[in-house]
């Protein structure tokens, strides 16, 4: 987009020429319209509450901790819609966080 030098309003294409609709500014040579957006990339950890950790189900996953066999898991979408899961495992016996990205 290109704006008006004289009153900052953005020209108008009309026939071969751009022109601003508020005080008639006029150019001639052809316009580059260019546009960008910067996303703010959000990422919010869901902290789990005693009560709803022993709710979820277990898995089999070795704790980098303190070796034990059995974790607590659960999944949720913390990159782009279109990308993997990312899963979550809490350690039954030390309650070591971990997660892994698919």
């Amino acid at each position: 987009m290109e704006f008006c030098p004289k009153c900052n309003v953005v020209l108008v294409q009309k026939e071969k020429s751009y022109s601003c609709p508020k005080c008639g500014y006029r150019k001639r040579e052809k316009v580059k319209i260019q546009s960008s957006e910067k996303l703010k990339e959000i990422q919010e950890a869901r902290v789990l509450k005693e009560k709803e950790i022993e709710l979820l189900p277990t898995i089999n996953a070795i704790c980098e901790k303190c070796g034990n066999k059995e974790a607590y898991f659960w999944t949720s979408q913390t990159r782009s819609a279109d990308e993997a899961e990312t899963r979550f495992f809490k350690c039954k016996k030390c309650g070591h966080s971990w997660r892994e990205y698919s």
